[in-house]
């Protein structure tokens, strides 16, 4: 009795759903379907698999996506400036990536080092030690 209850609770929620989508704008579908186009992209190029969501993940993503309309955080950007975003990017990520590597040696290390190669003319490349070829 209460399964068969749910059930026809679930076919009318899902008919009311149906027709707020339909009465939706081309735009707002076209800027939906451009999004999870790029979702399905990302998880192909990362090799996720989605994982369906339980219920409690549903209700709270329903309240959120009442609480936050996402089409207010999209912006409009000129390609100029996507593609002075994106130089600026680049170049703090090979600045970050360059940084990498053996750290200069302090002056008084270098010094010392210097007056032991002095000291000890044996030790090292130019001393006792033939190289084999």
């Amino acid at each position: 009795m209460v399964g068969a209850r749910l059930s026809w609770l679930r076919i009318v929620g899902d008919l009311v759903h149906f027709l707020c989508l339909g009465l939706r704008s081309r735009t707002s579908l076209a800027a939906e379907n451009l999004f999870l186009r790029k979702q399905l992209a990302f998880y192909e190029e990362r090799k996720v698999k989605p994982r369906r969501a339980d219920n409690p993940n549903r209700l709270s993503l329903v309240l959120l996506s009442r609480w936050f309309n996402w089409r207010d955080a999209l912006t409009v950007v000129k390609p100029r400036t996507f593609i002075t975003w994106h130089r600026k990017g680049f170049r703090l990520f090979w600045r970050w990536k360059s940084e990498a590597g053996r750290r200069p040696i302090p002056l008084e290390l270098q010094h010392l080092i210097r007056k032991m190669a002095r000291a000890n003319p044996s030790w090292g490349r130019n001393g006792s030690q033939t190289s084999c070829c």
